[in-house]
């Protein structure tokens, strides 16, 4: 009982820090990442690829790649795909083999190349011809050199910031950070020493870039080195719950693409690393070109260069790659109810019936975490909602759905049969020791279920089943959160990097993918649902996930995670949901009305306003905030409100059909003006304007000056194109 008691506290604690705010200092930055501290900027060994060793056969060239004075070797393989460079390159080595990451490509990948063209051998250099790019790799030292249509387009390892560090024993003397690494009270274990990789791309005469989600901060990535309005530390990729999240920060969020697109007039590419360690990236401006310096903490290299030459081909070249966006229920593009928490069935029947009084359309209402028995997941509350079933189907009866929350950390109580079945199977995550990892979050005591592990993926997926998830109907979507994992106890409240998964694969090698694992195997409960129902056409998905990685637009919608009541942050959702839809994951939105904090009635109906436009709009807020349904605001607030849902609806059918063309192309559906208008000179334009597919919006993002100002509902600053 006392143990009990004080990890009831403990967790208490934890939640209350979380809902004081961001803490800067309780997150790494750079000089706190031993490898991001030793390679950011570090001048590489020479690397030299061994000209009798270069191979041209169909779509892939291969050759070995020999670096510094120890000549360690490396194996290097470009690969030719429809638009696209692949430049693979990992040790050779007979023990641990490092990290590849699984699932974010499609898995028909690989029979998808497509054969060089002409190519011509000298005794330093190898140029090959891809469409309408010349690709020129260069042997000593390692360089490539892409041009498109006779324009320099794309160049890596130029500035010499090629790094690959080798797998080695432990010695005496080694450097610090190379073998354990403290921060705050936690001590990471590095069991295989140092992994880091780094290197440099250079976009010629791009003067931006964009893309790298998720940070708040603007859509055209800011410089990070260089002074002069420069960010202080490079972009930091590893998905964390941050929440109340600071503005105009590289600080990595909940989700991870590393992706980022750079434009000129007259031609766009990409360059996208399939890697799901922690990383960091720099963005300099050298004239007018950009350059960037990407390290990461462990993996392999492999890096897509994405030839455009325009933004819906560099789209398109993506979607090859990782897939489309999900074609969603068209209810899911409607407007969503949420609330952490809706009290009990009364509540919820109250809350579906305002919106018939108001006379204001709605689709689909969410329960958070207080509607389970004692946030054990797949279970209900009885004494709130004592016939859950029932309350679904009154919702279905006005045409309406139901979404629940199940979080992947699972409460350690052997009488709980979710967590019981999970460790006689051994599905769960294990500590460096390879005990089951003891981790804290909202139920307490948690164990983490490990999802690289197809088993568990697949059990998971069974739970969903009516039979299994008592109290569930067809109506109940689901809604996955804490996915980063979110473990309040443990490092910059996240898992520890030397627990391991499934095949002793320590979590510092995949910790951006499993947000998307945990999403990915929700999705396949659900289909799996809808074909025990419907027959074999089954019931498409719909799962919302906080965190996400490359590949999670084939899964389903996510948001930008706990932001806050402020200006501010409606101002940041716009630039945040651009980058987020530029790097493949269009069915995106923000919180509407902010998720921390009591927003006014003109920030509610602002808001409301601008989120009729996000691809996802969900009204939420927390715990400890006002409530905030769209009719509280008085008469004149329930009209405007009113207004803005009902212009949603007229927008559904245009809506729906720009997520066939995404589900089809590959395409944003949130773009910017140059996306549309590539030949263009970049204008001036505010970052709140965007374009949706082909309307212009500019929306109110600062409080009325006057009564004037407030009958608004479009900025009147909007730029037109000329």
């Amino acid at each position: 009982m006392i143990r009990q008691l004080w990890l009831l506290t403990a967790v208490l604690v934890a939640a209350l820090s979380l809902a004081e705010g961001f803490k800067d200092q309780d997150f790494k930055k750079c000089e706190n990442s031993a490898f991001c501290k030793r390679l950011r900027g570090a001048q590489g060994q020479t690397c030299s690829i061994s000209p009798s060793s270069v191979v041209v056969k169909g779509s892939a060239v291969q050759a070995l790649l020999q670096c510094g004075d120890s000549k360690e070797e490396l194996d290097l393989t470009l690969t030719a795909y429809d638009g696209i460079a692949r430049l693979h390159v990992n040790e050779r080595t007979s023990g641990k083999q490092r990290f590849q990451v699984p699932h974010a490509l499609l898995p028909d990948i690989d029979s998808k190349g497509t054969s060089w063209g002409q190519h011509e051998k000298s005794s330093n250099s190898l140029c090959l011809k891809l469409g309408q790019a010349d690709v020129t790799l260069q042997y000593t030292p390692l360089q490539l050199d892409v041009t498109i249509s006779g324009k320099a387009a794309i160049l890596f390892n130029s500035k010499s910031l090629f790094n690959f560090e080798h797998l080695r024993q432990k010695q005496e003397g080694d450097p610090e950070g190379w073998w354990e690494e403290t921060f705050k009270s936690h001590t990471d274990s590095k069991p295989y020493g140092p992994e880091g990789i780094s290197f440099d791309v250079t976009f010629p005469q791009a003067q931006h870039v964009y893309g790298l989600p998720e940070h708040a901060t603007s859509f055209a990535l800011k410089p990070t080195t260089g002074g002069n309005g420069s960010l202080s530390d490079p972009y930091r990729l590893y998905n964390l719950d941050v929440f109340e999240h600071a503005a105009d920060s590289p600080f990595g969020l909940y989700g991870s693409i590393p992706f980022m697109l750079a434009h000129k007039p007259g031609l766009s590419v990409g360059a996208f690393w399939l890697n799901a360690a922690e990383m960091f990236v720099d963005v300099s401006q050298e004239g007018d070109s950009t350059s960037t310096n990407w390290v990461a903490e462990s993996g392999v290299l492999d890096l897509f260069l994405l030839l455009g030459p325009t933004p819906p081909q560099v789209s398109a070249q993506y979607a090859r790659l990782t897939g489309t966006t999900a074609l969603p229920q068209y209810s899911s593009i409607a407007y969503h109810q949420c609330r952490w928490n809706y009290r009990d069935q009364a509540d919820v029947q109250a809350v579906n019936a305002g919106f018939d009084e108001n006379d204001m359309p709605y689709d689909v209402i969410w329960l958070d975490i207080e509607h389970t028995d004692g946030k054990r997941y797949f279970t209900w509350d009885k004494h709130f909602f004592p016939d859950p079933i029932a309350m679904q189907d009154n919702l279905a009866a006005s045409g309406r759905k139901l979404v629940t929350i199940i979080d992947p950390h699972i409460k350690r109580d052997s009488s709980y049969y979710i967590y019981k079945e999970g460790q006689e199977k051994g599905l769960y995550v294990m500590n460096k020791d390879k005990q089951e990892f003891d981790g804290w979050c909202w139920p307490g005591s948690s164990a983490y279920l490990d999802y690289l592990n197809p088993a568990t993926r697949d059990w998971w997926a069974s739970q969903f089943m009516l039979n299994k998830y008592k109290g569930s109907t067809k109506d109940l979507y689901v809604w996955n959160d804490m996915n980063e994992f979110s473990v309040f106890n443990g490092p910059e409240i996240t898992m520890p990097k030397d627990n391991l998964h499934y095949g002793e694969v320590e979590h510092r090698d995949l910790h951006n993918l499993n947000g998307a694992l945990v999403h990915m195997a929700t999705a396949q409960g659900l289909v799996e649902r809808g074909k025990s129902i419907f027959g074999s056409d089954g019931d498409r998905p719909f799962v919302l996930s906080r965190s996400f990685f490359a590949g999670s637009q084939r899964t389903g919608p996510i948001w930008t995670g706990d932001n806050a009541a402020s200006w501010e942050h409606l101002r940041l959702s716009v630039p945040m949901l651009l980058s987020i839809s530029i790097a493949g994951l269009p069915f995106a939105g923000a919180d509407v009305g902010g998720f921390f904090g009591n927003a006014d009635s003109e920030l509610i109906v602002r808001w409301n306003q601008l989120g009729t436009y996000y691809p996802f709009f969900r009204g939420h807020g927390h715990l400890e905030t006002k409530r905030r349904e769209p009719w509280l605001f008085g008469e004149d607030n329930t009209r405007r409100n009113r207004q803005s849902l009902r212009e949603r609806y007229a927008l559904l059918p245009y809506l729906y059909t720009l997520f066939w063309e995404t589900h089809t192309q590959g395409t944003p559906i949130m773009r910017p003006l140059w996306y549309e208008f590539p030949e263009v000179q970049r204008s001036k334009l505010l970052y709140h304007v965007a374009l949706i597919q082909g309307m212009l919006h500019c929306h109110i993002s600062k409080p009325y000056r006057n009564a004037q100002d407030r009958l608004l509902w479009r900025d009147k600053t909007c730029p037109a194109l000329t």
